[in-house]
């Protein structure tokens, strides 16, 4: 196996990266962070103190005490809770996306890079026409179409963000179909699916994963913007961005509404990005 092939599948690369993770200390806050809320969505109904759904009038706009550490909403409603279950929803939502992206992405990169011909050119044409429509508009018109839904804004997102790593899956695919190691698969008999799979694909995990890691920020802010104008998360449900539109009319007499749901976007924005930058540094085949 190549080089790269055996340090993707050496579990002491691995230790490497781990060593690398605790030189970089962004890196290693960024890491923090995205494990930090990753727990706290999975665990989310254990750790919510209220309700995020619970209306009561007569506990509207109180500030922060014990029993609501961050205070509560317009309605009454727990400010931390509806954190809490925002980052099941946002983090929920980003993972079927990434999950929809590389379902369609990562084959046709393989498909493209590994083939080559008519196909490759087919593929890319099609990536490049992908690539020039904005997604903002898009999902103003899938909208329009079939209505203000959560799951017509993702459908737009994976169907618009697969090129990127099509793109990217295809240059690797490339580069590694030409090498010693999968030559002397092909020599050998291995079919063409066993090369793809225990040889081309292995190989090629450390793009996806860091490309993965960053999109996931770019796709959790575009699901919070889209909810923040209405097309996305519909109301009572807990979302960063329906937070931030609620809190709106309240930025002069209780800005901590809007604080609050913008500082956590913040936060896993910058923690998604530096643990990605990390990743991207150490899994880099000379980084080690």
């Amino acid at each position: 196996m190549s080089e790269i092939g055996i340090k993707v599948a050496d579990t002491r690369y691995f230790k490497n990266v781990l060593y690398y993770f605790k030189r970089d200390k962004l890196a290693f806050l960024g890491g923090a962070i995205v494990i930090f809320f990753a727990l706290v969505g999975i665990f989310a109904p254990y750790i919510a103190p209220h309700n995020p759904v619970a209306v009561d009038l007569q506990r509207r706009l109180l500030k922060p005490s014990l029993e609501f550490p961050l205070g509560t909403d317009q309605l009454g409603r727990c400010m931390l809770s509806r954190l809490i279950y925002g980052t099941r929803t946002s983090f929920s939502s980003a993972l079927v996306v990434l999950a929809g992206i590389l379902a369609i992405g990562v084959p046709l990169g393989i498909l493209s890079g590994y083939v080559g011909g008519w196909i490759d050119n087919f593929i890319m044409r099609l990536a490049d026409i992908v690539l020039t429509f904005p997604s903002s508009i898009v999902a103003l018109a899938v909208v329009g179409i079939w209505g203000t839904s959560i799951l017509n804004i993702m459908l737009v997102l994976v169907l618009l963000w697969w090129a990127p790593f099509a793109r990217i899956v295809r240059g690797t695919v490339f580069k590694l179909k030409e090498m010693d190691f999968v030559m002397a698969a092909k020599a050998a008999g291995t079919s063409r699916l066993n090369i793809i799979v225990k040889h081309i694909l292995l190989n090629a995990v450390s793009p996806i994963i860091v490309l993965s890691t960053l999109k996931v920020a770019s796709i959790i802010t575009h699901i919070a913007g889209f909810s923040f104008i209405g097309l996305g998360t519909q109301p009572p449900a807990a979302d960063w961005g329906i937070m931030l539109n609620d809190s709106r009319q309240f930025i002069s007499s209780a800005p901590r509404l809007m604080v609050w749901p913008g500082l956590t976007i913040m936060i896993v924005v910058f923690g998604l990005n530096m643990f990605g930058e990390g990743l991207n540094e150490a899994l880099r085949p000379n980084s080690n």
